[in-house]
């Protein structure tokens, strides 16, 4: 457990424009929230589902993953074949170690960083579509949507593993 107070209770993230700061809070929050509750855990643990929810490593995954789409689609392109198929794995997950994991999803939470850094603000309101059936939004209403939705994950993923960890969870 941080002694430190929440990440949005730090300050500003350098770099990062006032109007996407509690974006970044959330991202930096997610990654803390993730490696404090996960990055200890066997590997049993982190691919167990219990009484069939989503395993922690599915949820580190995921916020990899799905961070990655929806930047994607803040800058206005299209998924990729790559994107796809990475998506199409989360259904049946590949058993990486936690520590892979977790760096995986270090790296994209880095990557979102340097996207908030470069965004320029007199976009934050350009249209923006999402997915096969083109579903209308804007570059910030993909950059928040994508911030909250990890900070959901990570909320999920705190509680799994605390289960986890009071189960006698057998190796495979």
């Amino acid at each position: 457990m941080s002694t430190q107070p929440e990440v949005w209770l730090r300050g500003p993230v350098p770099g990062i424009p006032p109007a996407l700061q509690p974006a970044a809070h959330a991202f930096l929050q997610t990654m803390e929230d993730v490696e404090g509750a996960a990055a200890d855990l066997t590997l049993d643990q982190f691919w167990h589902r219990p009484g069939g929810a989503a395993s922690v490593g599915f949820h580190v995954m995921h916020l990899a993953g799905s961070t990655d789409r929806l930047f994607t689609y803040s800058r206005g392109e299209r998924l990729s074949a790559g994107q796809k198929s990475a998506l199409a794995a989360e259904e049946a997950p590949p058993r990486a170690t936690p520590a892979d994991s977790i760096a995986q999803l270090r790296q994209r939470i880095e990557a979102v960083l340097a996207h908030l850094r470069a965004i320029p603000i007199e976009t934050l309101y350009d249209p923006r579509t999402v997915g096969r059936a083109a579903l209308p939004t804007t570059v910030i209403g993909l950059l928040f949507h994508a911030a909250e939705h990890s900070q959901r994950h990570a909320g999920q993923l705190v509680t799994t593993a605390k289960i986890v960890r009071s189960l006698d969870v057998p190796p495979s």
